[in-house]
């Protein structure tokens, strides 16, 4: 069984609110980040003075498969520019290219997910589904957010500005049983 830890972000209540009904999609993302105090801190901050608020994730899972909520299912998290009303966003704690996300001399992912971290993200996706209707989707934010911008060693090579969940994430152990269709074209 799930344990969940509400974790709240203190700018919580500035994010607009919405229905269960609204949601119909899960983006998956890794925090770029060594670990949850860091990903913690990284979410508190206010990036966007009119409204108070940061971008987060709804949800946070450590290496250890330990679930933290920051965000209300209920409430719309900013984690993925163009699909945030629809989204549930759940961040799994990964150092992906860490620190030099721009660099394209270090774009490749080594750190592989833990299998208590898949575990807690098929157990959280089991009752995502259960408790919204309309959920039928998933993507990882690198299908959602294909933006290029330049290199920070080389201006002249584009990078993907997302990555993430990245090509070590186990898709078919993912989707295998979880009732949820990877996002297509034709749903965007």
């Amino acid at each position: 069984m799930l344990s969940i830890n509400d974790w709240p972000l203190p700018y919580e209540e500035h994010l607009a609110a919405r229905p269960s009904a609204a949601i119909d999609l899960v983006v998956i993302h890794c925090t770029e980040l060594p670990d949850m105090p860091m990903a913690r801190e990284f979410g508190e901050r206010i990036h966007y003075a009119g409204s108070q608020t940061g971008n987060s994730g709804h949800y946070y899972i450590d290496r250890s498969g330990t679930t933290f909520r920051f965000v209300a299912d209920a409430r719309v998290a900013n984690h993925t520019r163009g699909y945030n009303a629809r989204s549930i966003g759940i961040e799994l704690v990964n150092l992906g290219r860490y620190p030099h996300w721009g660099d394209s001399r270090h774009q490749a992912f080594i750190e592989p997910y833990t299998p208590a971290q898949i575990d807690a993200l098929r157990a959280l996706l089991a009752r995502l589904r259960s408790e919204h209707a309309n959920l039928r989707w998933i993507a990882g934010h690198e299908d959602l957010d294909r933006r290029l911008e330049p290199a920070s060693d080389d201006p002249s090579i584009l990078l993907p500005r997302r990555r993430d969940p990245g090509p070590l994430f186990p898709w078919p152990q993912v989707l295998a049983g979880s009732g949820l269709e990877r996002l297509g074209e034709s749903a965007k």
